[in-house]
């Protein structure tokens, strides 16, 4: 046999290889609900270059190393897939087009041993899976350097033996990529990659905008929960079935790399959550049989070989255990760290909607919370006229129907802590000072949800949102101003899709806003000009309102130089707060906030500067010696003194 014809033969079987293997997982995610209206237009397909080569790159650069072994590994075997069959599957044989072949297949060579090289580091990090995984390198570079051999050595002067090898190195990678990806191998995260990029669930992250932060504008932020249909008793996910087609699809673009298993901060204080091993169970649940072939970390205090699922079976107690979900804190931050760009906390939430509202089994105290929200729209049950009592000697107007006001003041339940009070009051200061027309809600403010939602309470929150909603109709203001990122989110994001456009600002924000315009002017405070300062991002500040440095300018501007801890920003740690996981109260082997101080104590932190009413209460709340946490209101309050 012709040695061109020996590599065309191989070639039109691995295309046949690469359909059974698409048609093999396809099988799998279409047993999934319908997709969300909007995230399956076959339109999509064509944004398939866009996404992969500019949004899921933009987060794998963010470690150099792998974003060079990515575009060598992945860009060489593209490259040299599509010219193999130009020139073969077209019959060409053009010997130009064996040139850049070469090329390809050489540079997927130097990927392929990139890859090697990272797992056979002495340093390789642990979060990365092993078994199949530690093959990969071996497979693709098989089918690197047999390309790579068979365009070297001219057709003509090419021994039969010769060929054979060629094709049987280029046969092995072939197969791991084909036949080897309908069985579960590596390489289906990137048949699976690809097409979860097309349709994945959240379209509007590839269309965010800077109004889908302020919301100033009309985008859909790409961090909102969607409404569940709690009128067609979609009462979330008890099943595998029961998740959207492309939402199982985005199972099966997992890499395995762990990053999501890294960042997370309840995997880190030992908590029975892997965001890594979580996907990959609902993997087995979508596909049916157990996780024993599961080959990086386990979920902490649950050994591997435990789970066993099928697409109708249940969910909770077969695959996963209910305090896996219950630990989470809605973070984000494995979404924010993976590659694939796969979004664990839609599928979390969904999963808590079935526990919440067919089971009614939430752990801890998210019972009698959420029964106080539906009673008094009060997570302590307390009466809402008490909320700004704080506020009467500093002579704050209250917001009163037919009267108009520039800023309307939204407190949240930080309103009646004592601890957080202090944060009011600083801000309200602030206001005066700068001479701000502004009012506080008063007692008709309620609650707006957010901690319902994010226990699975979608009907409370849609209880709640409603009812405040039509509180504020009844009121005319140009902005909210609020000291909570998670009444700043559910007022600016989540009550979008019920109808609510405002302009939500952050305190934060509208301070630095006030100091740039001259309105208030913030001086040195000598107290604290000589201590090492930190500023903590609040998770829904950052990662949910990509709002980072405005903080940062202000502490700024009353002298204070901020000293970063090694995970800030955008990428900052979780403090535990968020998700209604102090409810829940998970056990593990130590709290997440004594994790996030020991952040700060590692710089040498004298002074943790925060904007979050929780991070204030999970930070203070760590047992013995620890920095001082004070908000950046007070911060300023006393610039100003």
């Amino acid at each position: 046999m012709h040695p061109s014809l020996l590599i065309t033969v191989l070639l039109w079987l691995s295309v046949a290889g690469l359909a059974f293997a698409l048609l093999r997982r396809a099988s799998y995610w279409r047993v999934g609900r319908a997709a969300a209206p909007g995230s399956a237009s076959l339109a999509n397909l064509f944004a398939i270059p866009r996404r992969y080569f500019v949004d899921l790159h933009h987060v794998v650069a963010r470690d150099p190393y792998i974003a060079r072994t990515h575009v060598a590994t992945a860009g060489g075997a593209i490259a040299a897939l599509a010219l193999v069959f130009v020139n073969y599957g077209l019959a060409i044989y053009s010997p130009w087009l064996d040139k850049l072949i070469l090329v390809a297949a050489l540079a997927m060579l130097v990927g392929a041993v990139f890859v090697w090289r990272r797992r056979k580091a002495k340093d390789v990090p642990a979060r990365l899976s092993k078994g199949p995984w530690n093959t990969l390198p071996w497979l693709l570079g098989a089918f690197a350097l047999g390309l790579a051999l068979y365009t070297v050595v001219p057709a003509g002067v090419m021994s039969g033996a010769f060929a054979v090898l060629c094709a049987a190195l280029i046969g092995i990678g072939a197969f791991a990529m084909t036949v080897g990806a309908a069985t579960g191998g590596p390489m289906k995260h990137a048949m699976a990659g690809l097409l979860h990029l097309a349709f994945h669930p959240r379209q509007e992250r590839f269309a965010a905008t800077p109004d889908s932060y302020t919301g100033s504008g009309t985008a859909t932020p790409p961090t909102a929960l969607r409404l569940a249909d709690i009128e067609h008793k979609e009462y979330g996910v008890a099943k595998p079935v029961e998740f959207r087609w492309n939402q199982l699809l985005s199972f099966d673009a997992c890499v395995q790399c762990g990053k999501c298993e890294a960042a997370c901060p309840a995997f880190a204080s030992g908590q029975p959550l892997n965001p890594k091993k979580l996907i990959q169970d609902l993997v087995v649940g979508m596909a049916g049989g157990t996780d024993a072939a599961y080959a990086g970390s386990p979920t902490p205090g649950i050994p591997v070989g435990r789970h066993r699922g099928e697409p109708n079976g249940s969910i909770v107690s077969g695959l996963i255990e209910a305090q896996t979900l219950w630990s989470c804190t809605t973070c984000r931050a494995c979404v924010q760290e993976c590659p694939m760009l796969i979004e664990h906390v839609d599928a979390i939430v969904d999963m808590r909607r079935n526990q919440t509202l067919v089971h009614g089994t939430v752990p801890g105290k998210g019972a009698e919370v959420l029964a106080n929200l539906r009673e008094t729209g009060t997570m302590g049950g307390y009466d809402k006229a008490a909320r700004y009592d704080w506020s009467v000697d500093l002579n704050a107007p209250v917001a009163r129907p037919g009267k108009a006001v520039d800023v309307l003041v939204v407190a949240g339940e930080g309103g009646f802590d004592m601890r957080y009070q202090r944060t009011l009051r600083a801000l309200v200061k602030v206001l005066n000072k700068a001479g701000v027309d502004y009012a506080v809600l008063g007692e008709v403010e309620t609650d707006t949800g957010d901690v319902a939602r994010r226990l699975g309470d979608e009907a409370t929150f849609r209880q709640l949102a409603k009812h405040l909603i039509g509180t504020l109709g009844t009121l005319s203001f140009r902005q909210i101003v609020t000291a909570d990122p998670h009444v700043m989110h559910s007022l600016r994001n989540e009550y979008r899709a019920l109808g609510l456009r405002v302009t939500v600002k952050h305190h934060t924000s509208y301070m630095a806003e006030l100091a740039a315009s001259g309105l208030i002017a913030p001086r040195a405070v000598e107290a604290l000009r000589d201590k090492r300062t930190t500023y903590h991002d609040p998770c829904y500040l950052g990662r949910y309102n990509g709002e980072t440095e405005a903080p940062r300018k202000l502490l700024k501007t009353i002298g204070i130089h901020v000293v970063e801890m090694e995970r800030h920003g955008m990428r900052g740690r979780c403090c535990g707060g968020g998700g209604g996981a102090p409810l829940t109260d998970i056990p593990g082997k130590q709290r997440i906030p004594d994790i996030r101080i020991a952040d700060a104590r590692a710089v040498g932190a004298e002074v943790v500067a925060v904007g979050c009413p929780n991070c204030t209460a999970m930070l203070e709340g760590v047992v013995g010696p620890r920095p001082d946490v004070l908000d950046v209101a007070e911060l300023v309050a006393a610039s100003l003194e």
